[in-house]
């Protein structure tokens, strides 16, 4: 069976990306896989007023501001909902997730869509699906006192149903041992 894996590149650097160039090499071993990539970086923009009121309409009630505010929202989450494994290359800027990211979530996390309300709480709707974060951290490490990235993306990916998280610092230069973790992680 095919897997099909939504990469999320959200550094901002290109060129010399320690976590773009890992996430190159741990993806280019998984061979028959459907990779689907989207640049964060090159950006992802803000939820807006008319973003914010079209969520709560029926689509056949929205306004055309509004069908046009959610149109990226609705195909970020597509690619989101096609997807079995989601792949988030990144760095960490000021102990977070890049605002790219964060803007990103802001955009698929909707309700009904990525999770529900129901008389127990919160219900996540993309169960079954896991999660590889690759980030490039220099001084600031996975689970280091001031991490605040990990946690944070462990809580928002559960809050939609991806409990299956797994995160690896990307190093300068990967090892063969290094490589075979991530890729272990994918299958």
């Amino acid at each position: 069976m095919t897997q099909t894996i939504l990469r999320l590149d959200a550094s901002a650097r290109h060129e010399g990306s320690h976590s773009r160039s890992f996430t190159d090499a741990v993806l280019a071993d998984l061979e028959g896989s459907k990779i689907i990539t989207r640049d964060l970086a090159a950006g992802v923009p803000q939820i807006t007023e008319a973003y914010t009121s079209g969520t709560f309409k029926a689509p056949e009630d929205r306004t055309a501001d509004e069908h046009a505010a959610l149109a990226l929202s609705d195909e970020m989450l597509a690619e989101l909902q096609a997807a079995d494994t989601l792949v988030i290359s990144m760095a960490t800027y000021n102990f977070n997730i890049p605002a790219s990211l964060k803007a990103w979530i802001d955009q698929v996390f909707r309700v009904g869509v990525a999770f529900r309300y129901t008389e127990t709480g919160p219900e996540g709707l993309l169960k079954g699906k896991s999660a590889l974060v690759l980030r490039a951290s220099a001084g600031t490490p996975t689970e280091g006192p001031a991490d605040f990235a990990t946690p944070y993306l462990t809580f928002a990916l559960g809050f939609i149903g991806i409990t299956d998280v797994t995160f690896l610092d990307a190093p300068a230069e990967a090892s063969p041992a290094e490589l075979e973790a991530a890729i272990s992680a994918l299958q």
